[in-house]
């Protein structure tokens, strides 16, 4: 597979998901950028936005497994991590492995769960493993995360903390669909039931496990130029110094937006980052890594707002 394939490869899935994800084009190629790049979605929107369906339906275009744990307050980590029950005719414990075993977890309302249950995808979603009474279970290359929340309610949420927040590559906010977007859905299940199975909108699975990793070695293989590299540490280096954060972004979200850069270069087919790469991928990566100081909050401002303002103030190379 060469680049020109890769970027055909990507318009292909695009429209496949676009047969049931109307209006989210944005949003669709952040996930995508997310898998690719090796990393994890959280998904934070209204309720009937659309989230739930996304996942399933990025699942349905590729041809790997998927799973979906609906977080509750009363979940606890053996439910998403397996445990080992002892069987009384063999005397043995066997492992009865979670649904985090799998390539595509959806973890739907994550912040419904205590941070106990939580903190169960930390070492999952770093590492692509998990650890049960002292024995290491791989999850393989594949492994991606999903993960929605809804913003509006208070009652029975218990927000994500820092450190889990870090574990993802991007926060994608999901706003209502535009009103001609509204009417071309509101037609569309005009003819059809609007709880119809998934597989009625004809999605295709084009996206291999084999497909992924000849992907991922393209994308590996694209060397970002020294002055796209500075101008990353430089706008990350520079929430750590304003004024309008009190906590500002780590090594890894760097990292992370250089990762990203590289695979967004490879959707267009090119072989090497632009500025504009590192513009458009930045907020949805640094939103939830940042944390505004008192006085920001009070002034109403937004992680997306401040982080714009970086960008207006730190030079792009040219």
């Amino acid at each position: 597979m060469d680049l020109g394939e890769f970027r055909n490869l990507i318009a292909a899935v695009r429209g496949e998901i676009g047969k049931a994800v109307q209006g989210q084009d944005a949003i669709i190629d952040l996930v995508l950028i997310s898998i690719f790049a090796g990393g994890h979605c959280l998904v934070e929107g209204p309720p009937g936005t659309a989230k739930t369906l996304l996942a399933r339906s990025v699942s349905a275009a590729m041809a790997l497994q998927y799973r979906r744990i609906q977080f509750t307050p009363d979940l606890m980590p053996g439910d998403v991590l397996g445990v080992n029950l002892f069987n009384f005719q063999t005397n043995q414990f066997h492992l009865t492995k979670g649904p985090v075993f799998t390539d595509i977890l959806l973890a739907d309302e994550i912040n419904r769960a205590p941070p106990k249950t939580q903190s169960a995808l930390l070492q999952a979603m770093n590492e692509r493993m998990v650890t049960l009474d002292g024995t290491d279970y791989s999850l393989g290359p594949d492994f991606f995360v999903l993960a929605t929340q809804n913003p509006i309610e208070q009652q029975g949420t218990y927000p994500l903390p820092e450190a889990q927040l870090d574990r993802f590559l991007f926060k994608l906010v999901v706003d209502f669909p535009s009103r001609d977007t509204e009417i071309a859905i509101l037609s569309k299940h005009a003819t059809q039931a609007l709880k119809s199975d998934l597989r009625n909108a004809g999605i295709r699975p084009l996206v291999t496990s084999a497909a992924l990793a000849e992907g991922r070695a393209l994308i590996d293989a694209i060397r970002l130029d020294n002055t796209i590299l500075t101008y990353i540490v430089d706008l990350v280096r520079a929430t750590r110094s304003d004024p309008d954060i009190l906590y500002g972004a780590s090594t890894r979200a760097a990292d992370a937006v250089a990762s990203a850069v590289r695979v967004r270069a490879a959707f267009e087919g090119r072989d090497y980052g632009l500025p504009d790469d590192v513009q458009a991928l930045l907020v949805p990566a640094l939103r939830h890594r940042i944390v505004l100081s008192p006085s920001a909050e009070i002034d109403g401002r937004t992680p997306d707002e401040v982080l714009r303002n970086i960008m207006n103030r730190v030079d792009a190379p040219r």
